[in-house]
């Protein structure tokens, strides 16, 4: 690749980074988002919840999954490779080069916010012999080279033979490029960067209209490639990645998205990560081409999953033998799969389609991903994972330190140090104010920096404060979310309902004056002329709310489940005297206290609410059912006290 001057301002947010450069090429005849992340490096988090993860994942998860990743053979896979060492593939799956991806890609996340010259030195170290294990013309993949052609079914008698179906070679080099650009833009070293572009090129040299004309079996690369376009101003990259789109169907699986055109398709279709990586690559796509055909489609797909496919804790995939979404209003919960994977795909997808549309319903589905199905994949010590996330248990599921397939925890890995950049978003004349956490946050706005500080004790708390402190007064429309549970709407469309109104409303005060504001696409839109110390005060009601799913879902037909913020609750075996939870019903009319706990998993906000047993529930109206207490917790801190009863969905007596 010729050489070019790098000059870099760098957007980022988890799992992608929006990348504009100084090389001339960059934005020849190319688009982008509307809408801009303001980049998880100029926010810095001061909370109580997610501070503390982002620390936990610094210094348990990452080294955790490096030590696993070292005594399973992930890591010597690539010293083989290089001729470092010697011996036959070390570990299990032919795709295991991507976990040491992924974590590198954490990890350099994790610098930017936790200097640790220790990982730095191991991350320099790993590189080179990753560099080592990659071939002179930059192949990379370590099963073939050092187990040879036609050495295991999935990968064929060639390279890029099977690459449709299980080979995983394309998917790899995608986590690859993803985490060479993190360490890149984490440190400013080339080295990884180097790999990437190599790799890069070859896969130019080899794909493409009149060469290979074939896809990826698992989707991954199109946002590795965007990622690598973006640093380096190549906009082969930009184009292949929408070659591998493009390719796709008619006439494959659906398991992995190929049986249309990706612009043909209308609903979500087999492996949930697949499909939500893809669709993450497809908006990346559209962005940059301002292809509306893309977009469409997304359109279509997105009002699929949102009104028939998805669960109440945001989850998706609902069976385990495809790992991925099934028939519409199928939602079983004891069986739901909803993969750690497939949470963190789905918050990559719909925060890309918010940078295309500014709508707040994108953002809601993202929270209600993220504040339950997503992170119930990893336990408060950060050391035990979740793969399938259900629903519902009897006490067959436990936590787990690693998996066989391990894409989960290094998925974690990657993803918790980047959070800080979903929080914030501009456009010209706009700030968008998305998420709420205590933090302080360097934005600019139209070439004017502005600070801003958040003080607040979300997701426990409704109350949140943000003082603006401009460089110069500056006129712009400050646009704060205004939660879809903080306005009558558990999701976007109406598979899932409040059962009764608020009782409370939004408040907004400016300078301790109170004001209303519009409400624009789920935002309340503020514009004027911002001072420095400018004070707003949001409250946002914390009432507890119960959620009926569409007469459709079966498994939930009259039954409720229970959320509180951005929380979806859960009874859990630990908290009740004979650890049973799967035989209660919640009484007519339940009355919901809340009470903190600043003992219990961390410091929480549990609810307690009345039931009986289903046993007793022909007694009800007679005064003699015996009545219990019933306590609930945050859905995704169950299983940190070990395997049980658990349930999102109770069932309700009829009155009498």
């Amino acid at each position: 690749m010729k050489e070019k001057r790098m000059k870099m301002l760098i957007f980022s947010v988890s799992g992608f980074f929006l990348v504009t450069s100084g090389c001339t090429d960059i934005s020849r005849n190319v688009g982008d988002y509307p809408i801009r992340p303001v980049p998880f490096t100029s926010v810095t988090m001061a909370d109580s919840f997610w501070a503390p993860r982002i620390r936990k994942n610094h210094e348990v998860t990452i080294p955790i999954a490096i030590e696993q990743s070292t005594r399973t053979g992930r890591i010597r896979n690539f010293e083989i490779a290089g001729g470092l060492a010697e011996g036959n593939f070390a570990s299990q799956y032919t795709f295991d080069d991507s976990d040491v991806f992924k974590i590198i890609e954490g990890a350099s996340y994790s610098l930017k916010t936790i200097p640790d010259s220790h990982m730095e030195e191991y991350l320099d170290s790993l590189i080179y012999i990753i560099s080592m294990a990659q071939e002179e013309d930059g192949y990379l993949y370590t099963y073939r080279t050092i187990m040879g052609d036609g050495s295991h079914e999935w990968i064929g008698d060639s390279r890029w033979e099977k690459t449709h179906i299980l080979s995983h070679e394309l998917y790899n080099l995608g986590h690859m490029m993803e985490a060479a650009v993190a360490h890149y833009q984490a440190t400013g070293k080339k080295a990884f960067l180097d790999v990437a572009v190599r790799a890069a090129d070859l896969i130019d040299h080899d794909f493409g209209w009149g060469k290979i004309e074939n896809y990826p079996g698992h989707q991954e690369i199109e946002m590795g490639l965007v990622k690598l376009y973006r640093v380096t101003g190549e906009k082969r990259y930009l184009d292949l990645a929408k070659f591998f789109l493009d390719v796709r169907g008619p006439g494959g699986e659906e398991y992995n998205q190929a049986h249309l055109k990706v612009t043909d398709q209308r609903e979500a279709v087999g492996h949930a990560v697949r499909a939500c990586y893809m669709y993450s690559g497809m908006a990346d796509i559209a962005a940059l081409y301002n292809d509306t055909s893309y977009m469409a489609a997304l359109d279509r797909i997105w009002n699929d999953v949102v009104h028939r496919k998805i669960y109440v804790t945001g989850g998706i995939g609902a069976t385990g033998g495809n790992e991925g979404f099934g028939a519409p209003y199928d939602l079983p919960n004891m069986t739901a799969y909803c993969e750690t994977c497939a949470s963190i795909a789905n918050v990559f997808w719909n925060y890309r389609m918010f940078l295309h549309h500014g709508e707040a319903k994108y953002l809601d589905v993202l929270e209600r991903t993220l504040y339950n199905a997503l992170l119930s994949g990893v336990s408060l010590s950060g050391d035990l994972f979740f793969y399938p996330n259900p629903l519902e248990s009897e006490g067959q599921h436990k936590r787990s330190p690693w998996f066989g397939c391990a894409c989960c925890p290094s998925n974690i890995s990657r993803f918790i140090p980047s959070l800080p950049g979903y929080l914030y978003a501009t456009a010209p004349g706009s700030l968008y104010v998305n998420l709420y956490a205590s933090s302080t946050a360097t934005v600019d706005v139209d070439g004017k920096e502005i600070k801003v500080v958040q003080e607040t004790g979300f997701p426990w708390e409704g109350k949140v404060a943000l003082i603006l402190e401009p460089e110069t007064m500056h006129r712009f429309t400050l646009r704060l979310r205004i939660p879809g549970w903080a306005r009558e709407q558990a999701i976007p469309g109406d598979l899932y309902r409040f059962a009764a109104p608020l009782e409370e409303n939004v408040q907004l005060k400016l300078n301790g004056e109170e004001l209303t504001a519009d409400i624009q696409n789920g935002y309340l839109a503020l514009e004027k002329v911002w001072k420095s110390g400018d004070r707003l005060e949001l409250i946002l009601p914390m009432e507890v709310r119960m959620i009926r799913a569409d007469e459709r879902v079966e498994a939930d037909r009259n039954r409720i489940a229970v959320q509180r913020g951005p929380f979806v609750y859960c009874a859990e075996w630990p908290d009740q005297p004979d650890g049973k939870v799967l035989d209660w019903m919640f009484l007519p009319g339940s009355e919901f206290k809340v009470f903190h706990e600043p003992d219990l998993l961390g410091g929480i906000r549990i609810v307690e609410g009345q039931a009986v047993s289903l046993e007793n529930a022909k007694e009800i109206g007679k005064g003699k059912e015996p009545i219990q207490k019933v306590t609930l917790i945050p859905y995704h801190l169950w299983n940190n006290r070990g395997p049980g009863e658990m349930r999102v969905w109770f069932p309700v007596a009829e009155e009498q």
